[in-house]
Protein backbone atom coordinates (compact mmCIF):
# COMPACT_ATOMS: atom_id res chain seq x y z
CA UNK A 1 0.00 0.00 0.00
CA UNK A 2 1.56 3.27 -1.13
CA UNK A 3 -0.49 5.74 0.94
CA UNK A 4 -2.53 5.66 4.15
CA UNK A 5 -6.22 5.74 3.28
CA UNK A 6 -7.18 8.42 5.77
CA UNK A 7 -8.44 11.98 5.60
CA UNK A 8 -10.83 13.63 3.15
CA UNK A 9 -11.78 11.35 0.24
CA UNK A 10 -14.23 12.94 -2.22
CA UNK A 11 -16.56 10.59 -4.05
CA UNK A 12 -15.76 11.57 -7.62
CA UNK A 13 -18.48 12.77 -10.01
CA UNK A 14 -18.60 11.77 -13.68
CA UNK A 15 -19.26 14.79 -15.92
CA UNK A 16 -20.99 13.97 -19.20
CA UNK A 17 -21.44 15.82 -22.47
CA UNK A 18 -24.99 16.51 -23.72
CA UNK A 19 -24.42 13.51 -26.02
CA UNK A 20 -24.05 11.27 -22.92
CA UNK A 21 -20.31 10.69 -23.30
CA UNK A 22 -17.75 11.23 -20.53
CA UNK A 23 -16.42 14.79 -20.59
CA UNK A 24 -12.72 14.00 -20.16
CA UNK A 25 -11.55 17.62 -20.17
CA UNK A 26 -14.10 18.47 -17.50
CA UNK A 27 -13.11 15.38 -15.55
CA UNK A 28 -9.46 16.45 -15.57
CA UNK A 29 -10.43 19.89 -14.22
CA UNK A 30 -12.60 18.25 -11.56
CA UNK A 31 -9.68 16.13 -10.33
CA UNK A 32 -7.51 19.22 -10.05
CA UNK A 33 -10.31 21.03 -8.19
CA UNK A 34 -10.48 18.24 -5.60
CA UNK A 35 -6.72 18.32 -5.09
CA UNK A 36 -6.65 22.11 -4.83
CA UNK A 37 -9.40 21.97 -2.20
CA UNK A 38 -7.76 19.64 0.28
CA UNK A 39 -8.53 16.11 -0.89
CA UNK A 40 -6.39 13.52 0.92
CA UNK A 41 -7.35 10.95 -1.74
CA UNK A 42 -10.00 10.25 -4.36
CA UNK A 43 -12.71 7.60 -4.44
CA UNK A 44 -13.31 7.16 -8.17
CA UNK A 45 -15.96 4.91 -9.72
CA UNK A 46 -18.48 4.89 -6.90
CA UNK A 47 -22.17 5.63 -6.51
CA UNK A 48 -21.59 9.39 -6.96
CA UNK A 49 -19.82 8.50 -10.22
CA UNK A 50 -23.12 6.88 -11.33
CA UNK A 51 -21.28 3.55 -11.55
CA UNK A 52 -24.50 1.55 -11.88
CA UNK A 53 -25.11 3.36 -15.19
CA UNK A 54 -21.54 3.08 -16.52
CA UNK A 55 -20.28 0.32 -18.79
CA UNK A 56 -17.33 -1.71 -17.55
CA UNK A 57 -15.13 -0.02 -20.17
CA UNK A 58 -16.20 3.39 -18.83
CA UNK A 59 -15.54 2.33 -15.24
CA UNK A 60 -12.09 1.04 -16.20
CA UNK A 61 -11.25 4.17 -18.17
CA UNK A 62 -12.35 6.49 -15.36
CA UNK A 63 -10.19 4.66 -12.83
CA UNK A 64 -7.18 4.56 -15.13
CA UNK A 65 -7.54 8.24 -16.10
CA UNK A 66 -7.78 9.23 -12.43
CA UNK A 67 -4.62 7.29 -11.52
CA UNK A 68 -2.70 8.80 -14.44
CA UNK A 69 -3.91 12.36 -13.78
CA UNK A 70 -3.23 12.23 -10.05
CA UNK A 71 0.24 10.79 -10.73
CA UNK A 72 0.88 9.72 -7.16
CA UNK A 73 -0.05 13.00 -5.47
CA UNK A 74 -2.73 11.29 -3.36
CA UNK A 75 -4.09 7.73 -3.21
CA UNK A 76 -6.80 6.73 -5.67
CA UNK A 77 -9.30 4.00 -4.82
CA UNK A 78 -12.09 2.66 -7.01
CA UNK A 79 -15.00 0.26 -6.85
CA UNK A 80 -16.99 -0.57 -9.91
CA UNK A 81 -18.38 -4.03 -9.20
CA UNK A 82 -22.10 -3.76 -9.74
CA UNK A 83 -23.09 -7.22 -10.99
CA UNK A 84 -25.02 -9.88 -9.09
CA UNK A 85 -23.10 -12.97 -10.15
CA UNK A 86 -19.80 -13.88 -8.50
CA UNK A 87 -18.12 -14.59 -11.85
CA UNK A 88 -19.07 -11.18 -13.22
CA UNK A 89 -17.93 -9.46 -10.04
CA UNK A 90 -14.59 -11.26 -10.20
CA UNK A 91 -14.12 -10.04 -13.76
CA UNK A 92 -15.12 -6.46 -12.88
CA UNK A 93 -12.77 -6.32 -9.90
CA UNK A 94 -9.87 -7.81 -11.85
CA UNK A 95 -10.37 -5.11 -14.49
CA UNK A 96 -10.42 -2.38 -11.82
CA UNK A 97 -7.29 -3.81 -10.19
CA UNK A 98 -5.49 -3.61 -13.54
CA UNK A 99 -5.89 0.19 -13.62
CA UNK A 100 -3.26 0.77 -10.93
CA UNK A 101 -5.53 2.07 -8.18
CA UNK A 102 -4.14 1.99 -4.64
CA UNK A 103 -7.09 -0.03 -3.37
CA UNK A 104 -10.00 -1.91 -4.93
CA UNK A 105 -13.21 -1.24 -3.04
CA UNK A 106 -15.68 -4.06 -2.37
CA UNK A 107 -19.34 -3.08 -2.14
CA UNK A 108 -20.91 -4.93 0.77
CA UNK A 109 -24.38 -5.29 -0.77
CA UNK A 110 -22.89 -7.17 -3.75
CA UNK A 111 -21.67 -9.95 -1.44
CA UNK A 112 -24.98 -10.92 0.16
CA UNK A 113 -28.64 -10.37 -0.61
CA UNK A 114 -30.97 -8.56 1.80
CA UNK A 115 -32.23 -11.88 3.16
CA UNK A 116 -28.84 -13.59 3.39
CA UNK A 117 -26.69 -13.80 6.50
CA UNK A 118 -23.05 -13.62 7.42
CA UNK A 119 -22.17 -17.10 6.15
CA UNK A 120 -23.13 -16.12 2.60
CA UNK A 121 -21.31 -12.80 2.89
CA UNK A 122 -18.08 -14.28 4.22
CA UNK A 123 -18.13 -17.16 1.74
CA UNK A 124 -18.38 -14.81 -1.24
CA UNK A 125 -15.85 -12.38 0.20
CA UNK A 126 -13.24 -15.10 0.73
CA UNK A 127 -13.92 -16.60 -2.71
CA UNK A 128 -13.40 -13.24 -4.41
CA UNK A 129 -10.20 -12.59 -2.50
CA UNK A 130 -8.88 -16.04 -3.38
CA UNK A 131 -9.59 -15.46 -7.08
CA UNK A 132 -7.95 -12.02 -7.27
CA UNK A 133 -4.23 -11.20 -7.05
CA UNK A 134 -2.83 -11.88 -3.60
CA UNK A 135 -1.14 -8.49 -3.24
CA UNK A 136 -4.26 -6.37 -3.71
CA UNK A 137 -5.21 -3.83 -1.06
CA UNK A 138 -8.95 -3.62 -0.47
CA UNK A 139 -11.46 -1.12 0.82
CA UNK A 140 -15.06 -1.71 1.86
CA UNK A 141 -18.07 0.43 0.97
CA UNK A 142 -21.50 0.08 2.57
CA UNK A 143 -23.10 1.56 -0.55
CA UNK A 144 -26.76 2.44 0.10
CA UNK A 145 -27.91 1.35 -3.37
CA UNK A 146 -29.62 -0.92 -4.24
CA UNK A 147 -29.84 -1.52 -0.48
CA UNK A 148 -27.67 -0.76 2.54
CA UNK A 149 -25.82 -3.79 3.85
CA UNK A 150 -23.97 -2.89 7.06
CA UNK A 151 -21.11 -5.11 8.20
CA UNK A 152 -21.54 -7.09 11.39
CA UNK A 153 -18.93 -6.65 14.10
CA UNK A 154 -17.55 -10.11 13.35
CA UNK A 155 -17.26 -9.39 9.61
CA UNK A 156 -15.54 -6.07 10.26
CA UNK A 157 -13.14 -7.65 12.73
CA UNK A 158 -12.22 -10.42 10.27
CA UNK A 159 -11.50 -7.88 7.53
CA UNK A 160 -9.47 -5.69 9.86
CA UNK A 161 -7.41 -8.56 11.23
CA UNK A 162 -6.74 -10.00 7.76
CA UNK A 163 -4.39 -7.10 7.08
CA UNK A 164 -5.73 -6.79 3.53
CA UNK A 165 -8.24 -3.97 4.09
CA UNK A 166 -7.20 -0.32 4.27
CA UNK A 167 -10.52 1.35 5.08
CA UNK A 168 -14.26 1.08 5.47
CA UNK A 169 -16.44 3.80 3.99
CA UNK A 170 -18.88 3.64 6.88
CA UNK A 171 -22.57 4.29 6.15
CA UNK A 172 -23.96 3.32 9.56
CA UNK A 173 -25.01 6.96 10.15
CA UNK A 174 -25.15 6.23 13.88
CA UNK A 175 -22.52 7.65 16.22
CA UNK A 176 -22.54 4.86 18.84
CA UNK A 177 -22.14 2.26 16.06
CA UNK A 178 -19.24 4.12 14.49
CA UNK A 179 -17.54 4.57 17.86
CA UNK A 180 -17.82 0.83 18.49
CA UNK A 181 -16.33 0.13 15.07
CA UNK A 182 -13.41 2.47 15.73
CA UNK A 183 -12.61 0.43 18.82
CA UNK A 184 -12.98 -2.85 16.94
CA UNK A 185 -10.34 -1.96 14.34
CA UNK A 186 -7.75 -0.41 16.67
CA UNK A 187 -4.27 -1.72 15.99
CA UNK A 188 -5.16 -2.91 12.47
CA UNK A 189 -4.54 -1.34 9.05
CA UNK A 190 -8.27 -0.72 8.55
CA UNK A 191 -9.38 2.90 9.00
CA UNK A 192 -12.99 3.96 9.56
CA UNK A 193 -13.78 6.71 7.02
CA UNK A 194 -17.24 8.09 7.70
CA UNK A 195 -19.67 8.94 4.87
CA UNK A 196 -22.35 10.70 6.92
CA UNK A 197 -22.23 14.50 7.17
CA UNK A 198 -24.55 14.61 10.20
CA UNK A 199 -21.96 12.74 12.28
CA UNK A 200 -18.77 13.85 10.49
CA UNK A 201 -17.34 16.05 13.25
CA UNK A 202 -18.33 13.84 16.21
CA UNK A 203 -16.81 10.83 14.42
CA UNK A 204 -13.57 12.75 13.83
CA UNK A 205 -13.52 13.67 17.52
CA UNK A 206 -14.02 10.01 18.41
CA UNK A 207 -11.00 8.91 16.35
CA UNK A 208 -12.56 8.34 12.94
CA UNK A 209 -10.03 8.60 10.14
CA UNK A 210 -11.73 10.99 7.78
CA UNK A 211 -14.80 11.88 5.76
CA UNK A 212 -15.91 10.47 2.41
CA UNK A 213 -19.36 11.94 2.00
CA UNK A 214 -21.09 13.54 -0.96
CA UNK A 215 -20.62 17.10 0.31
CA UNK A 216 -16.94 16.81 -0.50
CA UNK A 217 -18.19 17.74 -3.97
CA UNK A 218 -19.01 21.22 -2.65
CA UNK A 219 -16.52 22.16 0.08
CA UNK A 220 -13.94 19.45 0.80
CA UNK A 221 -11.53 22.10 2.10
CA UNK A 222 -13.88 22.84 5.02
CA UNK A 223 -13.99 19.17 5.99
CA UNK A 224 -10.20 19.06 5.65
CA UNK A 225 -9.85 22.01 8.02
CA UNK A 226 -12.22 20.35 10.48
CA UNK A 227 -10.23 17.10 10.31
CA UNK A 228 -6.82 18.77 10.62
CA UNK A 229 -7.52 21.74 12.91
CA UNK A 230 -10.99 21.53 14.42
CA UNK A 231 -9.68 20.18 17.72
CA UNK A 232 -7.56 23.32 18.18
CA UNK A 233 -10.49 25.70 17.50
CA UNK A 234 -13.50 23.98 19.10
CA UNK A 235 -15.92 26.93 19.01
CA UNK A 236 -15.36 27.61 15.30
CA UNK A 237 -15.43 23.86 14.62
CA UNK A 238 -18.85 23.57 16.27
CA UNK A 239 -20.24 26.46 14.22
CA UNK A 240 -18.78 25.02 11.02
CA UNK A 241 -20.22 21.62 11.87
CA UNK A 242 -23.73 23.11 12.08
CA UNK A 243 -23.32 24.75 8.66
CA UNK A 244 -21.99 21.53 7.12
CA UNK A 245 -24.82 19.42 8.53
CA UNK A 246 -27.51 21.79 7.29
CA UNK A 247 -25.85 22.15 3.87
CA UNK A 248 -25.82 18.37 3.53
CA UNK A 249 -29.61 18.29 3.67
CA UNK A 250 -29.50 19.56 0.07
CA UNK A 251 -28.43 16.06 -1.03
CA UNK A 252 -32.12 15.23 -1.32
CA UNK A 253 -32.50 17.80 -4.11
CA UNK A 254 -31.34 15.70 -7.04
CA UNK A 255 -27.80 14.68 -6.13
CA UNK A 256 -25.47 14.05 -7.99
CA UNK A 257 -26.97 16.41 -10.56
CA UNK A 258 -27.09 19.08 -7.85
CA UNK A 259 -23.32 18.82 -7.46
CA UNK A 260 -22.94 19.04 -11.22
CA UNK A 261 -25.02 22.23 -11.18
CA UNK A 262 -22.60 23.60 -8.60
CA UNK A 263 -19.57 22.69 -10.72
CA UNK A 264 -21.19 24.15 -13.82
CA UNK A 265 -21.68 27.35 -11.80
CA UNK A 266 -18.00 27.58 -10.80
CA UNK A 267 -16.76 26.56 -14.27
CA UNK A 268 -15.28 23.12 -13.58
CA UNK A 269 -17.28 21.62 -16.44
CA UNK A 270 -20.01 22.78 -18.75
CA UNK A 271 -22.96 20.42 -18.44
CA UNK A 272 -25.15 18.96 -15.71
CA UNK A 273 -26.23 15.86 -17.65
CA UNK A 274 -26.77 12.86 -15.37
CA UNK A 275 -27.76 9.29 -16.15
CA UNK A 276 -29.35 8.74 -12.74
CA UNK A 277 -31.15 12.11 -12.42
CA UNK A 278 -32.73 12.72 -15.83
CA UNK A 279 -35.22 15.36 -14.74
CA UNK A 280 -34.83 19.15 -14.64
CA UNK A 281 -33.75 20.12 -11.11
CA UNK A 282 -35.52 23.46 -11.03
CA UNK A 283 -38.84 21.96 -12.10
CA UNK A 284 -38.68 19.29 -9.38
CA UNK A 285 -36.88 21.17 -6.59
CA UNK A 286 -38.09 24.74 -6.39
CA UNK A 287 -35.52 27.46 -5.54
CA UNK A 288 -32.66 24.97 -5.84
CA UNK A 289 -30.35 27.66 -7.22
CA UNK A 290 -31.16 29.84 -4.22
CA UNK A 291 -30.22 26.97 -1.93
CA UNK A 292 -26.90 26.69 -3.78
CA UNK A 293 -26.42 30.46 -3.36
CA UNK A 294 -26.68 30.07 0.41
CA UNK A 295 -24.32 27.09 0.47
CA UNK A 296 -21.73 29.02 -1.55
CA UNK A 297 -22.09 32.17 0.55
CA UNK A 298 -21.89 30.25 3.83
CA UNK A 299 -18.80 28.34 2.71
CA UNK A 300 -17.05 31.57 1.74
CA UNK A 301 -17.83 33.11 5.12
CA UNK A 302 -16.25 30.16 6.92
CA UNK A 303 -13.24 30.21 4.59
CA UNK A 304 -12.73 33.86 5.49
CA UNK A 305 -12.95 33.13 9.21
CA UNK A 306 -10.49 30.25 8.87
CA UNK A 307 -8.08 32.40 6.84
CA UNK A 308 -8.26 35.08 9.57
CA UNK A 309 -6.70 32.61 12.01
CA UNK A 310 -3.42 33.14 10.20
CA UNK A 311 -0.94 30.75 8.60
CA UNK A 312 0.69 29.68 11.87
CA UNK A 313 -2.58 28.34 13.21
CA UNK A 314 -3.20 26.49 9.95
CA UNK A 315 0.15 24.75 9.62
CA UNK A 316 0.00 21.08 8.74
CA UNK A 317 -0.69 19.03 11.87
Amino acid sequence: MTHPMTGIFPVVLTPFTPEDRIDWDGYARLIEWYLAHGASGLFAVCQSSEMQRLSLDERRDLARFTVERVAGRVPVVASGHISDSADDQHHELAVMASTGVDAVVLVTNRLAGPDEGSDAFMGRLKALMAALPGDLTYGLYECPAPYRRLLTDAELRWCAESGRFAFLKDVACDLPTVKRRIELVKGTPLAINNANAATAWPVMQAGGKGFSGVMNNFHPDLYRWLYDHGHAHPDLADELDTFLVLSAMSEAFGYPKLAKLYHQRIGTFAHTHSRVVPYDLEERHWAVRTILDHIVTGAERFRARIAALGPKALAAP
